[in-house]
């Protein structure tokens, strides 16, 4: 459900759109006015955001009634009716854009990410998230994902040390970093999970013995800029000791040739940030013509 972020996001884009009032409908639109509305599926996908909709309009009008025909995560197809709402018509027409706004962009990100797990269907492959998400958004995104049938990755800079690549060019090698995180833990810090981006073979080694050595445990090794085949070697070399995730330059046109190679997780910026909105629209009929 909604956490306080997610609340407070609300209240601020209810404030940048409504500012001083919605002078269309006060203008043309009687007061007294009581009428209905549909949310309605444009085109296929899977469905995200009903509940955050639902919580746009309750923070813009209490007394409007909210139906959800279809619940979050679930697939749609053209001409669905995808809510019903009810209620003064100022209000409705005042939440209409915003609410629409967050099941667009959630719903096409659960669409994308149901894509991705169809086609890894028969791997032992999940699909992760990244930080490359909108600013501000990231929680509803990420909401998203999970509908779409994905796992979240860290959600922040705070909850997950991810060693990257240029974490061991500053600290100057694999060894160097880990033995800084240990440290850092050693010192009372609060222990979250360790995972390790690894360039090569022998990065993936050096991560391993350094982990081993300083007695740090790792997550997991994350595969960057892997090839399939050069993610197939890893697998085997690693032999299930950790879990491993491929990441870089993975979209849905190479995706089933990572799966096919054995590796645990494929992380997709695509997921989030350069996603297709999925095409709702709100009528005051259930039909589209």
């Amino acid at each position: 459900m909604l956490d306080q972020h997610m609340l407070r996001m609300l209240d601020w884009a209810l404030e940048e759109d409504l500012g001083t009032g919605d002078c269309t409908s006060r203008s043309s639109v009687p007061a007294d006015l009581t009428h209905e509305g549909f949310i309605l599926a444009k085109e296929a996908g899977v469905v995200a955001g009903v509940e955050v909709a639902r919580e746009v309009f309750r923070r813009v009008d209490d007394t409007v009634t909210f139906e959800a025909h279809v619940a979050d995560g679930a697939a749609v197809n053209v001409g669905d009716v995808v809510v019903r709402i009810h209620g003064p018509a100022r209000s409705i027409l005042a939440a209409e854009r915003l609410a629409l706004n967050f099941m667009q962009r959630m719903s096409g990100v659960a669409t994308t990410t149901r894509r991705a797990m169809d086609v890894l269907k028969g791997t032992p492959t999940k699909v992760l998230d990244t930080r490359k998400t909108t600013p501000g958004l990231r929680a509803f995104e990420k909401w998203g994902v999970r509908l779409g049938g994905g796992v979240n990755h860290r959600m922040g800079l705070y909850d997950m040390v991810l060693i990257k690549d240029n974490h061991v060019d500053y600290a100057g090698s694999m060894t160097a970093a880990l033995a800084g995180v240990k440290a850092y833990f050693d010192q009372g810090e609060p222990l979250v999970p360790v995972v390790v981006e690894v360039r090569s073979m022998d990065e993936l080694n050096e991560a391993m013995a350094a982990s081993e050595a300083g007695g740090l445990k790792l997550e997991r090794l994350l595969l960057d800029n892997f090839t399939p085949s050069q993610v197939k070697n890893a697998v085997v070399h690693v032999a299930g000791r950790l879990p491993l995730e491929a990441s870089g330059g993975i979209d849905l046109t190479n995706l089933r040739a990572y799966g096919e190679a054995g590796v645990d997780f494929v992380s997709m910026g695509a997921l989030t940030h350069s996603v297709k909105s999925l095409d709702l629209s709100l009528k005051t009929q259930a039909t589209l013509a």
